[in-house]
């Protein structure tokens, strides 16, 4: 029996939604998540590809995402950053990293 999309396939939606949300709506080129835990917390470590349009949308975007709220149903977005920009012509390759807590 299915419970439903990971962690991972949840980030993804909720990404997506928001760079469109903004103006800015990225592509995904890969995602990939491992699990994680502390003593207190369970979750998943998320690395993540994207490609995008260059514009002031886009680096609107990117600064105010590590603030950013987005909701995914039964986790929490504990952690997540831009850790990496590659500029080419009129697009950018956004590498984003992330950590989920299990609700």
């Amino acid at each position: 029996m299915s419970r439903g999309p990971d962690a991972g396939a949840l980030l993804v939606r909720a990404l997506y939604r928001d760079s469109c949300c903004a103006g800015c709506p990225l592509e995904i080129i890969e995602a990939d998540w491992v699990r994680w835990a502390s003593v207190t917390f369970t979750g998943a470590r998320h690395r993540m590809q994207w490609t995008g349009h260059a514009s002031p949308a886009l680096d609107a975007w990117l600064a105010a995402l590590p603030r950013a709220d987005l909701p995914i149903r039964g986790h929490l977005l504990a952690d997540i950053t831009v850790a990496g920009l590659t500029h080419r012509a009129d697009s950018v390759k956004i590498e984003i990293e992330a950590l989920t807590l299990e609700q």
